[in-house]
């Protein structure tokens, strides 16, 4: 009997301030994607929704407090980078929050900058970058990686 298909779910949050500008962090010391850029953002655990997910993702690795109200659902991704299991990616903006975003943690974060989404830098994680763009052709839902053959 074959199991049933089970995906990663990942969260992201764009904080967003009043000159369109997005926190990035740079990822370090974590065996993924080290020295590229993305959102707050990680994987939902057991019996999380995607809100709560977010929430706490933001509040862990920036120390801003978000409620279901301040997140504004805006692209969900299906990705698939070679042959590596698919993964879902809900993103959501946030243009209110509570507290003043730092670096919570610094042994995974190098540091945090504030990026035009439309020009994101060169080293931002390719999956991100590609949600951007979609994100800025108003697009709630974009495939990405799915043109590679699967390795059976």
């Amino acid at each position: 009997m074959t199991s049933r298909y089970r995906s990663i779910v990942d969260v992201y949050v764009l904080l967003r301030r009043t000159d369109g500008h997005i926190l990035l962090m740079e990822r370090a010391n974590t065996g993924y994607a080290d020295g590229q850029l993305c959102p707050p953002s990680g994987h939902l655990e057991e019996g999380e929704s995607v809100l709560t997910g977010a929430i706490r993702e933001a509040a862990e690795e920036v120390g801003v407090e978000l409620t279901e109200v301040d997140l504004h659902f805006i692209h969900v991704v299906h990705h698939r980078n070679g042959d590596e299991e698919g993964r879902i990616g809900f993103f959501f903006l946030a243009d209110n929050w509570q507290g003043e975003p730092s670096n919570r943690e610094p042994h995974k974060c190098a540091r945090l900058l504030w990026a035009d989404p439309s020009n994101p830098p060169v080293n931002t994680v390719p999956y991100t970058a590609a949600a951007l763009v979609q994100i800025g052709n108003h697009q709630p839902f974009s495939l990405d990686g799915w043109n590679q053959p699967v390795v059976a």
